[in-house]
């Protein structure tokens, strides 16, 4: 049975976390992805710990399913060889910031001459217009451009840092796939390949739009806690009296009187507005104290057969043992080369006639460079060449060496 997307044939020259992740979901989805990576350019994804049989364990997850192509693409010959592949790998996935490509001699302009059906999407932070168009940014960065960070926190506090990363890939790894699918079916019905530009702060903006919509409305900034959904009302983490926290989101009235109800305080039910917080901020001080009465299995037992949106905050390692999070088939192992396996987490969509594959973990660096090479038509002798030469390599770039070069 053909997976999903196994007619798309990428090129992917990104690295760290929204490029890397974008691919991975696409090639759980059966597209085949070439990862080409720089023999002699550190590339921190691979040296993230914890690492696994000395491989970084974040590499292993994004880069599942790939094969590495080491070139350096300084060299003329790896330029060609990257011309040669796109009139078959005719999607292309790039991360450097605006002009690097072009420079290379591989941007969109370059390469669509070798193909004219050629999609080509460009993930930067800022986009590839504008005055922020060559500065350099990360997760937290776009969450506090867009005006995200602003109302996220509490008004003691301030904004918080997140654990992970919303920008990278809610607005930059998702707008890739969903972009790169929009044009491949635009590209199916009309012949015509194009460039694709993702901005990861304007993809921070779009999911922020509710904010500004608020704003736009009313002339007046969200502010911090004082929103139903950013701590404004009762919808909160509540800690209880073992250090434990329980989330409650009984926003619905029928949810909020089973809520207090079940918490033998049936008279909270009639002092709020759902959408007035105010309303919620003289109660919620006695759900803090009632909360914090008893411990979290003591609540887990109470709130079981009431059915009104209480659920524990559970740790890494109670997630994954949670009868949900397995059930859904959401723990999966990858065989690797060395007769071991790698626990990750699935692909999430679930089909009933095409199934997520995963072939193996994250690859070394330029393993399948040679494969690669054969497969475009080169002989053994000029791929022999290109490795004299240093255009290609099919050995691991030593860990010590890459950390003397990022930190230098």
């Amino acid at each position: 049975m053909p997976a999903a997307l196994s007619s798309l044939k990428i090129l992917d020259f990104s690295t760290l976390l929204p490029g890397p992740y974008a691919t991975m979901f696409l090639a759980d989805l059966g597209a085949d992805v070439i990862r080409v990576e720089a023999p002699d350019r550190p590339d921190l994804l691979r040296m993230a710990p914890p690492r696994k049989k000395g491989t970084s364990v974040a590499h292993l997850v994004l880069n599942r399913s790939k094969r590495s192509l080491a070139l350096d693409l300084k060299k003329p010959e790896s330029v060609q060889i990257i011309k040669r592949l796109v009139t078959d790998y005719d999607i292309v996935l790039e991360q450097f910031r605006p002009g690097v490509m072009d420079r290379l001699g591989i941007g969109y302009e370059a390469l669509k001459v070798e193909n004219p059906r050629l999609i080509y999407c460009a993930l930067t932070g800022y986009g590839q217009t504008g005055p922020y168009k060559h500065r350099a940014g990360h997760d937290i960065n776009y969450l506090a451009l867009s005006g995200a960070a602003s109302h996220l926190g509490r008004k003691e506090e301030g904004p918080l840092p997140l654990s992970f990363q919303i920008a990278d890939v809610g607005a930059g790894s998702y707008h890739v796939m969903v972009s790169i699918l929009a044009a491949e079916i635009y590209r199916r019905e009309t012949g015509k390949g194009q460039f694709i530009d993702v901005s990861m702060l304007d993809g921070m903006a779009a999911w922020n739009n509710l904010a500004f919509s608020y704003y736009f409305e009313t002339g007046k900034n969200p502010e911090r806690e004082e929103a139903v959904l950013n701590g404004g009302s009762f919808y909160d983490y509540y800690e209880t009296s073992d250090g434990r926290y329980l989330s409650i989101g009984s926003l619905e009235p029928k949810f909020w009187k089973g809520f207090c109800a079940a918490i033998d305080r049936p008279d909270l039910a009639l002092k709020v507005s759902l959408f007035k917080p105010r309303t919620y901020q003289k109660i919620k001080p006695e759900i803090a104290n009632i909360i914090a009465s008893r411990k979290l299995d003591d609540w887990m037992t109470i709130f079981r057969e009431v059915n009104v949106c209480i659920e524990p905050v559970l740790t890494t390692a109670e997630a994954v043992a949670h009868p949900q999070v397995s059930d859904r088939g959401m723990i999966i192992k990858i065989p690797d080369a060395d007769g071991g396996h790698h626990q990750q987490i699935a692909n999430p969509l679930k089909f009933s006639e095409c199934l997520p594959q995963y072939r193996h973990p994250g690859a070394r660096l330029g393993e399948h460079t040679v494969e690669i090479l054969a497969e475009a038509g080169y002989r053994k002798p000029e791929i022999q060449r290109l490795k004299r030469i240093g255009a290609v390599s099919e050995k691991n770039f030593p860990l010590k060496r890459l950390m003397n070069i990022l930190w230098r």
